[in-house]
């Protein structure tokens, strides 16, 4: 007569054998790849740096087409550029900033905002998968590109001190208060908006990539590795992913949207930091 350890065990290890293949979870190499172009040098360059310049160039490309000859009344590329650039103007510059400010400060924002929207979407294209704004480098010169700007633009209006005195110190207040407030207002000002543009938008696509490894790794799995009765299980990966990618498209247009809009925003709290 079989013990019950004996049993346990057994049950475990036919649990275990009915899986046909092993299901392995994204590593760190799908995220800091090797190199795969001038290796060992300072040139060198991994699969996601490819995708940088790829959706760079593409970006590039886009614009000179849409406007190598551009008509009074747009059509095609010409009239979706247009619009992207009308959106940018209106919906963020001109609503944040004002319209003369809007329009001085309108190729900073709308170069930022479709950098960021062009290098997210290649998150959604087949062969390429992710967005190469999942690893930090490219959210953070970003994000200093933001900072050097909107801190440029107050010190040329009020002087450094000023501008420092005016960011970090809340009239109005007790004295004692100061002592609280100051470095809170220095770290929420010069260390946290710099650290959250970076974060928000690497954090966002990666997790986004995440999510669509594993729909999409699953549904591989459950069709060609996994047991006979997990194949009815491919479907709703795949329908998980399809939908994933659907909301991903939104992310994708979200995160470009709020990273120009904060820049906008940071600018015209520099702009008026004596207001403060």
């Amino acid at each position: 007569m079989e013990t019950r350890p004996a049993a346990r065990t057994r049950e475990r290890t036919l649990s275990v054998t009915t899986l046909a293949g092993e299901f392995h979870a994204p590593s760190l190499s799908d995220f800091f790849p090797p190199a795969v172009l001038f290796e060992g040098t300072p040139f060198e360059l991994d699969r996601l740096m490819l995708i940088r310049i790829v959706m760079a160039a593409v970006l590039i490309a886009v614009m000179l087409l849409a406007f190598r000859s551009p008509k009074i009344v747009p059509r095609g590329l010409q009239n979706i550029a247009e619009y992207g650039l009308l959106f940018v103007k209106e919906q963020i510059c001109d609503e944040v900033l004002g319209k003369e400010t809007g329009r001085k400060y309108f190729p900073l924002i709308a170069t930022i905002f479709f950098t960021v929207l062009f290098l997210n979407f290649s998150s959604i294209i087949p062969f390429l998968n992710i967005s190469s704004n999942a690893r930090i480098g490219m959210p953070l010169v970003l994000a200093i590109i933001a900072y050097i700007a909107f801190n440029a633009i107050g010190i040329k209006k009020y002087g450094f001190w000023k501008y420092m005195r005016s960011s970090i110190v809340v009239p109005n207040v007790p004295p004692a208060m100061h002592v609280l407030l100051i470095p809170i207002e220095f770290i929420s000002t010069f260390i946290l908006r710099p650290f959250t543009l970076t974060v928000r938008l690497m954090a966002n696509m990666l997790a986004g990539h995440i999510m669509l490894v594993l729909f999409f790794s699953a549904t591989q799995f459950f069709l060609f590795d996994g047991a006979a009765w997990m194949k009815g299980l491919s479907p709703f990966a795949l329908l998980g992913g399809f939908a994933f990618t659907l909301f991903e498209i939104l992310v994708i247009f979200l995160q470009a949207y709020v990273f120009a809009l904060l820049t906008a925003v940071y600018i015209g709290l520099a702009q008026h930091a004596d207001s403060h």
